[in-house]
């Protein structure tokens, strides 16, 4: 459909151009509609500019678009919209043509960064955002002609290292170690946080935040004293505290990497925070050389301004005083390192809402700098617990693989319950393939900047506007399939055209413009509800006419429609991530 309304848009345009001699170009927007198949607004938008009243623009636009041969009718309703009715012959024989996707991203390189864990701990339910979000783009972009390089941003540098390194040496259990590294680090460096915290108390020192990284070494509590001066150990290349670095490192992309291959993530590189670390002090040099950064209280800092930068913004932190680097620092080293890496014409870095600041200042340095590419931070929403905000802190966590091996566990009870003559395997296979669907599209479903309050009903459901709904949609569907092949029904053109037909149609060719719009927005739950929303078109087409029992000819033209509802509920759904099944 968007080939058509393009060809529409443009061929209004260039009436309005020669018309009135104003050129208009690529103002002329043709959307869905409601009341008709297509409406058009640009009368009332454009009148101004033409100085003309909006019906006489609307007469120039009507004429314009009556004479293609995809149009039935035009009219014009109120001041000047214009409705916009479709011949069903070119319905029928454009149908076809409903999977097919512009390649809009044809010659352009696209970075998204996503998932990024800290190393040495587990991932939890609020990983789950990020990463599948941020696959769920990526798969989107690359459908729609995009070159695409998914990178994972590791977390695997920091203050952190010195104190899980203390931590290690002090308390490790080596069998817990052996029998879950990840898991034991994490013990660990929460028995570092509880003493941390003991020892502030003790000093008369708050115990929140992260101050424990600003002030003097010597004012710290004793066991942060320990922890920054094993951190400095490894900055300088310390070989045992590299070697257990490294370890951390090890046993945590194992785990990861098990976890992204049962959610089925995948990333084309791993570049985590230390990648950047010898291009940190040419950053800050860059910085100070162009005169874009300055000396504040002996730390260097970046400062915007309102009428050059866009807002007034306040400093962004690029060396401490002390000579340390900061996440700016790196993020800026990232920055230009993809963009001159990949040629990246965009680059989409995927985190929860609270970074929104540090990426406004982030990329207005980067802008100064010079970086030509689309900087976009896609943001969502914190996943919480009902008791209160997730803490890898405090230990307060719901582990990401104890989530789909509960969500597992529910789907195959389910499947069970609805199919019996499912065998054993069958079964457990259902219930990975539904349970994975229904996690991921629980959370893909909402719009990705709203909050999200974890619970298991809610995250495990089954029933409504969930990915199980579609999957059976789509096994419904290959049952009809299946049963007209035994009737020797084959599909073929369109010849009856109901208006549930017609309007099961209409749906399947507003894909390619849902698909383009979330590659353009980054926003994965308008495909899922155009999904739901052509399952439910389905359902009504399904329940109100006959594909076995009409004539062959009517009939035939119907399992077409079927066939591809079932291959874009498929297509749809693997852009996000998800699978379908043959039989549920």
């Amino acid at each position: 459909m968007l080939a058509l309304t393009h060809e529409l848009g443009a061929r209004g345009a260039d009436a309005l151009n020669a018309t009135f001699g104003v050129d208009v170009s690529g103002k002329v927007a043709i959307d869905r509609s409601q009341k008709a198949d297509l409406q058009c607004a640009a009368a009332m938008q454009l009148a101004k500019s033409l100085k003309k009243a909006p019906r006489e623009v609307a007469d120039v636009l009507v004429k314009a678009l009556a004479d293609h041969p995809a149009v039935k009718s035009t009219d014009v309703a109120g001041p000047g919209f214009i409705n916009i009715h479709l011949r069903d012959e070119w319905l029928k024989s454009s149908v076809h043509d409903a999977l097919a996707l512009r390649q809009i991203g044809t010659g352009k390189s696209v970075v998204i960064d996503y998932s990024s864990p800290n190393v040495a701990k587990p991932m939890h339910i609020a990983h789950i955002r990020s990463t599948i979000i941020g696959d769920a783009i990526k798969r989107v972009l690359r459908a729609v002609g995009y070159t695409v390089v998914a990178d994972n941003h590791l977390g695997d540098w920091g203050t952190q290292f010195g104190k899980l390194i203390v931590a290690y040496r002090k308390w490790l259990d080596e069998k817990a170690f052996e029998e879950n590294a990840v898991v034991e680090l994490l013990r660990l460096y929460v028995k570092f946080i509880e003493l941390e915290r003991e020892q502030k108390q003790a000093l008369g020192k708050k115990v929140d935040g992260e101050e424990e990284d600003e002030g003097a070494t010597q004012d710290a509590p004793p066991i942060l004293q320990e922890a920054r001066a094993e951190l400095v150990k490894l900055q300088q290349g310390d070989k045992e505290n590299v070697a257990l670095w490294q370890k951390f490192i090890d046993v945590s992309m194992r785990e990861f990497d098990r976890v992204y291959q049962r959610l089925d993530v995948s990333f084309d590189v791993v570049l985590g925070e230390s990648f950047y670390n010898d291009k940190l002090a040419g950053v800050v040099e860059l910085l100070v050389d162009r005169e874009l950064a300055e000396e504040s209280e002996g730390a260097i800092v970046v400062r915007f301004d309102k009428e050059r930068d866009g807002e007034a913004l306040p400093p962004l932190l690029v060396r401490k005083k002390d000579g340390g680097f900061l996440y700016g620092t790196t993020d800026i080293a990232g920055m230009l390192y993809r963009v001159e890496r990949w040629g990246a014409s965009r680059v989409i870095i995927v985190t929860d809402d609270r970074q929104q600041l540090h990426f406004r200042q982030f990329f207005a340095a980067c802008k100064q700098l010079g970086v030509k590419a689309s900087m976009e931070h896609v943001f969502f929403g914190l996943m919480r617990l009902p008791e209160g905000t997730i803490s890898t802190r405090d230990g307060n966590l719901i582990g990401l693989e104890d989530l789909l091996d509960e969500a597992e566990r529910r789907a195959t009870v389910v499947a069970k319950a609805c199919n019996p003559e499912l065998s054993a395997d069958e079964a457990r296979e259902v219930g990975r393939v539904v349970g994975l669907a229904a996690v991921k599209y629980n959370d893909l479903s909402k719009d990705r900047t709203t909050l999200v309050t974890f619970t298991w009903d809610k995250a495990l459901s089954l029933t409504g506007n969930t990915a199980p709904y579609l999957q059976y949609a789509y096994a419904r569907i290959q049952s009809l399939i299946a049963k007209a092949t035994i009737a020797g029904v084959s599909a073929g053109a369109l010849v009856s055209f109901e208006p549930t037909e017609r309007a099961l149609a209409m749906k399947l060719l507003a894909f390619d413009e849902v698909v383009e719009q979330v590659a353009l927005t980054s926003r994965p739950h308008v495909l899922c509800e155009y999904l739901y929303e052509l399952a439910s078109h389905f359902s009504t087409f399904y329940n109100e006419l006959s594909v076995l029992k009409a004539e062959r000819d009517v009939g035939a033209g119907r399992l077409r429609l079927a066939q591809l509802t079932g291959s874009i509920l498929a297509k749809g759904l693997a852009l996000l991530g998800i699978g379908v099944l043959e039989r549920m």
